[in-house]
This record gives structure tokens, C-alpha cells and sequence, in this order.
């Protein structure tokens, strides 16, 4: 018999809304910020696209972690940014960069391009695969066969380069999302900068920039994003996207997203999953992460597990059969299928659901998250200014 589970009371204030904030992959999101950039320099991608100005070129700098509303609470350390005309799309699910970066460079849903989250089941191999620092024996080109935006752009003739860290060169995740563009490794945001300006401003230079920077989400994991730290790479981002706009050549568009918010956890509202073995019970794998884990579990024990765990968290997760959150993350495709756990647990309010007998003292010791259907974490912007 299974004894119930005994947890701690739950603290933090609410962030969430009854129900799961989800997105329209048909329109207003993450991955039709891409298709949109290739309309307004006159092409079709085939893609949904956000509707913009027509350009020359087109740069977008995409800023991890900074989420529309941590972009609104912090106006006054990102005077720039904060002044440009602003939209606000959705990220998709989960709320995670490993899912949003695949989201972003192919235009496709989660269900659709199959980048499922930040740790996964590999089904071919039955081990997780963590989808940012991929392994040797996962090929990224089977695992997400469909073509990129930057592949579609190429194939209409239009160049494009993508600048970020120097190791993701041909990285497991940089080859199943962002192929088809031409990658610059650079290490620093001002040298990216210049990078990006140089690349635009040459005649028979790239038609579209892709500029990637992370350091604002890492603050926030580390110290929070209602951290000094944090604010500190806000200034920073700001003051170079400033630089970056007053540099760039008349009749470019420039456009900054994100790929995901965040919020800052209660620490007292955690559950470990390795101190209720109760819980576990018809569990084989726990992925995903701690504001959306993903489980998968035993043939035939998915209900009685998901039943257990609605139970014990109550309102602090939506749990769901992977059948009942198909719109989660768009149709979930059959090539896809048994990467989306059986069983997903989306965290409310500050809440965090972790195992500890399988993550890192870093992991579990982070303030910031993400991975959730809150609006904290759900909501980005879109910057449009037209040079």
C-alpha cells in the first residue's frame, strides 16, 4: 500500500494564474519572431511570423532570462531598452532555453522540432540527454530533422551569421536549432557588438544577425533577478544595445527578445523527491527541471503516478498526463513522442519540485528558475526599433 506523502506547507506569494498560461504557436511567440524577420526583408519562410517593418537587414539580439516582466520591474536599469516600442509574445513549454532555442530557430513547436526540455529521455539510448550539453552518441540532426529558418533563408538566397560563445561551434544544440546560419564565436557582449555592426554594414555582408547573450540568466540563477548582480547585467545589456542601435546602418530593424523569464524560489517551498520515496513509486527516470519536471514512468503506472502527485502537491503544481498537455507544447509529433515525460509537473506560485539524489549541489542550490506556464516566466518582449 502506498502511504500518503507527508510535505511541507507551502510558502511564497502567488505568481500564477488559475490555469497554465500557454502559447499560441500560430502567432504571437517565440518562434515567430524569425519568420517575422525574414518577411520584413520580403521573404517567406512558410512559417508564422510576427507582423513587422520592412528592412534592409535585420539584427536580432536574443537576452536569456530577460523576461517581459523582469524587463518591466527593471525600466530604470534598462532606460534603452525600456524605450523602445515593446510586444509581448509567449516563450512556448517549456519555459526553458534548450526548448526555446529550438523554438526560435526553427519556428516549429516543442512538439513539432522535439527540444523537450532541458533534460530528456533519449528513447533510442534510454538514458536522459541533456539537451545544452547534448552527448557524442545523440546526433543532432536526427533528433531535429526539421529545417531551421536560417536553412529556409539560405535556401532564398539570404545570408545569415549567428555570434555567440566560441563553444557552441558546432555544438550538439547550436547544429539541431541554429543551422544554416554562419556562426562567429565571440566572448565578449561589446565584441559581439562590433561584430554584429561590422557584419551589417559591409554591402555584401550577412542579410540577418543573430547575436545571443546569456549572462543576464546565469545572474539570475545564481543571485536572483531581483539581485544587485542581476541589475548589474541589465546596465551592462542596455548601455551596448544602445551602442549597438546608434551604430547600426540606416534600414536595419533591430529586434531584442528573450527566450524565457524567471522567478526567484522560495526555499522553504521545495519537495524533494529523494526524501519521499512515496512518491516515486512507478517512476523509472526524473527529468525536465525543478519548475517543470518531466517523469517517466513504468508501462501502465503514468495515471496512479500523476493521481499520487496531483494529491500530494495539491495547488502548487499542475500535473498532467502527457496525453492531457498536447497544448502545452503544440501537437506532440510520434518522432517526438517519448522525449515529453508521461507524467509533467508545472510548478505555481515560487514553488520547486527537485531530486536531490540525482542533481548537483549548483542545481539545487540556484535562487533564480524557470521552466513553468507562470507569466513570470511565460511572458517575453519583443524590442522593435527601426535604424
Amino acid at each position: 500500500m502506498t502511504r500518503s506523502a507527508e510535505l511541507p506547507e507551502s510558502a511564497g506569494s502567488p505568481v500564477s494564474a488559475e490555469l497554465p498560461l500557454l502559447a499560441d504557436y500560430a502567432g504571437g511567440w517565440l518562434g515567430a519572431v524569425l519568420p517575422g524577420a525574414a518577411a520584413a526583408l520580403g521573404e517567406d519562410v512558410g512559417l508564422p511570423g510576427v507582423d513587422l517593418p520592412r528592412a534592409r537587414k535585420v539584427c536580432v539580439v536574443l537576452v536569456d532570462g530577460l523576461g517581459e516582466h523582469q524587463l518591466a520591474a527593471s525600466a530604470r536599469h534598462a532606460g534603452f531598452l525600456s524605450g523602445l516600442d515593446r510586444r509581448i509574445l509567449r516563450a512556448g513549454a517549456p519555459t526553458t532555453t534548450a526548448t526555446s532555442m529550438g523554438s526560435f530557430g526553427t519556428g516549429l513547436p516543442p512538439g513539432t522540432h522535439g527540444l523537450a526540455g532541458y533534460s530528456v529521455l533519449d528513447p533510442d539510448r534510454g538514458v536522459l540527454l541533456n539537451e545544452l550539453k547534448w552527448h557524442p552518441d545523440t546526433d543532432p540532426l536526427a533528433w531535429q530533422p526539421e529545417q531551421t529558418v536560417f536553412e529556409r533563408l539560405s535556401a532564398l538566397g539570404r545570408r545569415t551569421v549567428s555570434i555567440g560563445n566560441p563553444e557552441f561551434a558546432g555544438s550538439g544544440l547550436t547544429l539541431a536549432a541554429h543551422r544554416g546560419a554562419e556562426f562567429v564565436g565571440v566572448r565578449r557582449l561589446h565584441k559581439r557588438v562590433d561584430t554584429a555592426v561590422a557584419a551589417l554594414t559591409v554591402d555584401d555582408g550577412p542579410d540577418l544577425v543573430y547575436l545571443y547573450w546569456g549572462e543576464v540568466d546565469a545572474a539570475g540563477h545564481r543571485r536572483g533577478w531581483q539581485s544587485s548582480q542581476w541589475r548589474r547585467c541589465v546596465r551592462h545589456v542596455d548601455r551596448e544595445l544602445r551602442r549597438l542601435a546608434a551604430a547600426l546602418p540606416t534600414g536595419t530593424l533591430l529586434l531584442v527578445t528573450s527566450d524565457h523569464g524567471m522567478v526567484d524560489t522560495a526555499a522553504a517551498d521545495r519537495v524533494d523527491l529523494a526524501e519521499h520515496p512515496e512518491l516515486t513509486e512507478g517512476i523509472q527516470l526524473i527529468g525536465g527541471e525543478p519548475r517543470m519536471v518531466q517523469l517517466y514512468t513504468e508501462p501502465g503506472a503514468a495515471p496512479e503516478v500523476a493521481a499520487r502527485l496531483s494529491t500530494a502537491l495539491g495547488d502548487r503544481a499542475w500535473v498532467r498526463l502527457r496525453e492531457e498537455a498536447d497544448d502545452w507544447f503544440g501537437t506532440i509529433e510520434e518522432r517526438t513522442r517519448g522525449r515529453f515525460g508521461n507524467v509533467v509537473v508545472a510548478a505555481r506560485r515560487l514553488f520547486t519540485l527537485v531530486d536531490s539524489a540525482s542533481m548537483s549541489a549548483a542545481e539545487l542550490g540556484l535562487v533564480g528558475y524557470h521552466g513553468s506556464l507562470t507569466a513570470a516566466e511565460q511572458e517575453i518582449p519583443l524590442a522593435i526599433h527601426l535604424v
